[in-house]
């Protein structure tokens, strides 16, 4: 049996406590602020013609900036260029993004619409090894609130319990080399991959 409508889907389910309604902002407050700020990695979510996409964003804490109680900015560092994310939001603004904070339990959540933008002055805002972002997005607050620790007490994501040794998987490069038809071989694949990540982090 699938559920197939929201009336269906609630029938199973208890109605949500009075906190848990409750708990929704519209804009940024102390906590919220102190979360993004203590941060190093989110995931952000967008919609385009293909469906749905998340894709991880990560730096140093503090590397989203918070411009008032209701925009965020967060700088896109090089990737892969497929620019899955980006092309999403020029189609469709929608995003919602996840932050974690490595020992915490506790995520925030925000959802709102997201620009993006060339504006030298908050692209200049960052600044690594003489380097700045070549776009940003903008992204204005619908919604704001934390997310209970269930999700992350279950996993016990910021314990060892189920740490495993780099070994137990191929390496990143023969991976690839095994989903892609190219005639390079895996050792020119995982040569190129550690030459981006010395040198083009930023």
């Amino acid at each position: 049996m699938n559920i197939t409508t929201p009336e269906a889907l609630r029938e199973i389910y208890a109605p949500a406590i009075e906190r848990a309604r409750l708990k929704s902002m519209r804009r940024l407050d102390v906590h919220c602020r102190r979360f993004i700020e203590k941060s190093p990695f989110l995931c952000l979510s967008t919609q385009g013609p293909n469906g749905a996409d998340v894709t991880p964003r990560g730096d140093q804490p503090g590397f989203v900036h918070i411009l008032d109680d209701t925009t965020i900015a967060i700088p896109d560092w090089p990737g892969n260029n497929r620019l899955d994310s980006l092309t999403n939001i020029t189609l469709n603004p929608q995003a919602g993004l996840l932050f974690f904070i490595p020992g915490v339990d506790e995520t925030l959540r925000l959802n709102g619409t997201a620009v993006i933008t060339l504006d030298a002055a908050i692209l200049q805002s960052w600044t690594v090894n003489d380097k700045h972002p070549k776009s940003a997005l903008i992204v204005t607050i619908r919604e704001a609130f934390l997310h209970c620790a269930k999700a992350l007490i279950r996993s016990r994501l910021w314990h060892d319990d189920y740490k495993i040794e780099r070994a137990e998987l191929p390496t990143y490069g023969q991976m690839l080399k095994d989903q892609i038809d190219v005639e390079t071989t895996v050792q020119e694949i995982e040569q190129s991959i550690a030459e981006s990540y010395k040198n083009k982090l930023y």
